[in-house]
């Protein structure tokens, strides 16, 4: 196994740079996913590790050797696509033997290499059938047990789950996780799915606009998220950003005035606001709780049933859309006028730029 570094990487086709200057380090045996919305570059730069993209500027050293210049079958990767890319007129046993007997590999070899993985994805009922006879869970696990027989240095995963159904999705994702707990080997894999991302990353790195906008273990990112983008893109459902100005102001500490003349306490970097600055509170629906006794006021709008949860959506009196949770109790009726309480947890503040400047638990002022 090794790591990846990416040094000062950038990509450019003619005048548009899709990837800007990326820089980072993928320690041996990490997990980390590129996370990001379509058309932020997290596909590009993982095919540039793969040999499948060329470099504008920058290095991508594996195994601290450079490889800008390497062909992608003597990088020592091996990537799973989002389609499989399996041969339909072979059996999943031949499939996965494809490549190691392009390169000669011995006929013994080839069967005990097959013997192992088919064993660690437990797809030893199915090696003799072809690709139409099988779920896409079993095509999945077909194409990184091919993955798995040419023993990389590094396993490249590009959305392999996007063309399953749900459940089949949270079945794999925890497939991939054991994978690597067994293997201990150094993975990258590529989503849109933040959901994914939390689950499976030792570290996600999320992208935007071809940058890194930040890198981080999934809880770090998500209890302290560097801007509203990274905020927003991680969590489920999706953070409240509701605009408000800075009305008074004492050290860290500031009362935020937001729509529906509401008055809402948080804690800030101290010299990072003024009284009057337009800023941005974040709050996650875990904190916002339906009650009569809530600072927030809106119309509600929607209420989903999720069992022992309920999620009540609303809009504010400018507009801004909310959502929180209630666990028991009965929610407010559609087209009722609801308060909504701030419960403990972090109230996020974003600047005028977007950028967080709240003062986070045991952070130096």
């Amino acid at each position: 196994m090794a790591g990846v570094t990416l040094a000062g990487v950038s990509k450019d086709y003619g005048a548009i740079k899709v990837i800007r200057d990326v820089s980072l380090s993928i320690n041996q045996g990490e997990f980390v996913v590129f996370v990001g919305p379509s058309g932020c570059g997290k596909s590009t730069l993982l095919r540039m590790v793969a040999g499948f993209e060329g470099i504008t500027g920058g290095d991508v050293l594996i195994g601290g050797n450079r490889v800008n210049d390497m062909a992608a079958r003597d990088r020592g990767v091996a990537m799973v696509f989002q389609n499989y890319a399996l041969y339909p007129h072979m059996t999943a046993r031949e499939n996965m033997a494809f490549g190691l007997k392009n390169i000669g590999t011995p006929k013994a070899e080839v069967t005990d290499r097959i013997a192992k993985a088919s064993a660690i994805l437990q797809l030893e009922p199915y090696l003799d059938r072809k690709p139409r006879q099988l779920s896409g869970g079993q095509r999945q696990r077909v194409a990184i047990g091919r993955a798995i027989m040419r023993e990389p240095d590094v396993f490249l995963f590009d959305e392999p789950l996007s063309n399953l159904d749900a459940a089949l999705r949270v079945s794999m994702r925890t497939e991939i996780a054991k994978l690597h707990h067994r293997l201990g080997a150094t993975m990258i894999y590529v989503t849109h799915d933040q959901t994914e991302a939390m689950t499976m990353a030792d570290r996600i790195v999320v992208l935007r606009a071809g940058q890194i906008e930040q890198v981080g273990a999934p809880i770090e990112l998500y209890e302290r998220p560097t801007n509203a983008f990274v905020a927003g893109f991680l969590g489920a459902p999706r953070i409240n950003l509701v605009p408000a100005t800075v009305a008074e102001l004492d050290g860290e500490n500031v009362a935020l005035a937001c729509p529906g003349d509401a008055r809402v306490s948080a804690k800030v970097r101290v010299g990072s606001a003024r009284v009057g600055d337009k800023v941005t509170l974040g709050l996650r629906p875990e904190i916002l709780t339906p009650t009569d006794e809530g600072s927030l006021t809106g119309t509600v709008d929607v209420v989903e049933q999720l069992g022992s949860l309920q999620l009540v959506y609303a809009t504010l009196a400018d507009g801004t859309s909310i959502v929180s949770e209630l666990r028991g109790g009965a929610a407010p009726a559609i087209g009722s006028v609801a308060r909504f309480a701030i419960g403990s947890g972090t109230r996020h503040v974003f600047d005028g730029d977007q950028s967080s400047i709240t003062r986070f638990p045991g952070e130096a002022s």
